[in-house]
């Protein structure tokens, strides 16, 4: 039987590559991409937060609770995965970024059975031959460890991985890893 996720959608940073708009209130199809990913995180786990550091009136709209990071200055995703290892009730969080609505339906199950096959604290997807490490299961007494990697001004979510041993999770279809980095490609995907 699987342990209860908390999942999360980080969606707290500065969108730099998208002109600085918040990318994950941005439509695409008819819908933000927000309630894209939420459509298809949601059924894959116990309860949804999402990792948000401005507009958190608009993200609160959804229905989910809103967390903002603990370290100030936009120090990227793995300050929300932070604040919600904090705040999740359960022994497990998965986090996914909020501009790649087209993420596996089976994510949560695939990376939960990788974490357990391989007694890890983390595991991570990748499809071939690339890491997608912001895609990440961890449990939550990894908190202490992130916290110090952030405090030391660590930044990157995959070289956190590697220290963190994390276990890879290879999927079969590289498309459902797709994001958009600028409008352009919200116009043209």
């Amino acid at each position: 039987m699987q342990e209860a996720i908390t999942g999360v959608i980080l969606a707290g940073g500065l969108a730099r590559r998208m002109g600085g708009v918040d990318k994950g209130l941005q439509c695409y199809q008819g819908r933000t991409l927000v309630e894209q990913v939420a459509a298809r995180l949601a059924p894959q786990v116990d309860h949804l937060l999402i990792s948000a550091n401005r507009n958190r009136e608009s993200y609160e709209l959804l229905g989910y609770p809103v967390l903002s990071d603990q370290f100030p200055d936009f120090v990227g995703p793995l300050a929300g995965l932070h604040v919600a290892l904090l705040n999740a009730d359960t022994p497990l969080v998965l986090t996914a970024p909020c501009d790649s609505p087209s993420l596996p339906s089976d994510l949560a199950s695939r990376l939960y059975a990788g974490l357990c096959e391989n007694a890890a604290s983390v595991a991570i997807a990748a499809s071939h031959g690339r890491l997608h490490p912001v895609f990440c299961l961890c449990r939550r007494e990894v908190v202490e460890a992130l916290a110090r990697y952030l405090a030391g001004g660590g930044r990157r979510v995959a070289q956190w991985c590697s220290e963190m041993s994390a276990a890879t999770v290879e999927f079969p279809d590289a498309t459902a890893f797709d994001n958009f980095n600028t409008l352009a490609d919200l116009s043209n995907p």
